[in-house]
């Protein structure tokens, strides 16, 4: 399966390590909208997502769907999950049309997973992962409004011009309405320029003092 060197996950397996992953492991199509899978249904395999990007989250009690991240291929995804053997502590569904690889997990470990590289990999994934969270939390309980809104243009820059407003502002738990102003304010403070299209930005450096 040449497309799992495009992670680096498997980037040091030699050819007939991969050929050998290929025969315990199937690539699956999905179209925009399809759920990879549910909160808190069994792990079974390990996903690695390489084609198209997908959005991770969870709905609370009074059944609002909460963004936990969008992730886009090529990407390890739920590998905690499936490392621990726990059901999927959040859903996933693919925000384009996208694929992915599903590798069975008891046979992976089994096989690979006393490589010392792979094992590696596995710790340098879920590090990146723990930063994600970090993040997050900082995002949405640290962060004021305008703080808020410059931390996630600054780490993800061209959510300017991927994202609709309405989506950026729902993945930022704010009102269309706030996002707007806020848009507007980092505009008039000359952080962001307004374009036909949408935002850009014209000072990063700018954005990072309001959050740091």
């Amino acid at each position: 399966m040449t497309e799992l060197k495009q992670s680096y996950f498997f980037e040091s397996l030699s050819d007939e390590q991969l050929r050998q992953i290929g025969t315990f492991s199937k690539k699956v199509r999905y179209p925009k909208g399809r759920i990879l899978f549910y909160e808190k249904e069994p792990t079974k395999s390990l996903v690695l997502l390489i084609e198209g990007s997908i959005k991770i989250y969870k709905i609370d009690l009074k059944n609002n769907e909460v963004v936990l991240g969008h992730f886009k291929a090529p990407s390890l995804i739920a590998e905690m999950a499936t490392l621990e053997g726990i059901p999927y502590p959040a859903s996933a569904v693919f925000e384009t049309d996208g694929a992915v690889i599903m590798i069975d997990f008891e046979q992976f470990k089994k096989e690979f997973l006393n490589d010392p590289a792979i094992s590696f990999n596995f710790i340098k994934s879920l590090s990146k992962k723990i930063k994600r969270l970090e993040n997050l939390i900082s995002l949405n309980i640290v962060l004021d409004s305008t703080a808020r809104l410059a931390k996630y243009i600054y780490d993800h820059e061209d959510a300017l011009s991927s994202l609709k407003n309405y989506e950026l502002a729902h993945d930022l738990h704010m009102t269309p309405e706030t996002l707007s102003r806020t848009l507007k304010k980092l505009s008039v403070l000359q952080l962001l320029e307004r374009q036909p299209s949408g935002y850009r930005v014209v000072n990063r450096e700018g954005l990072k003092v309001l959050f740091e």
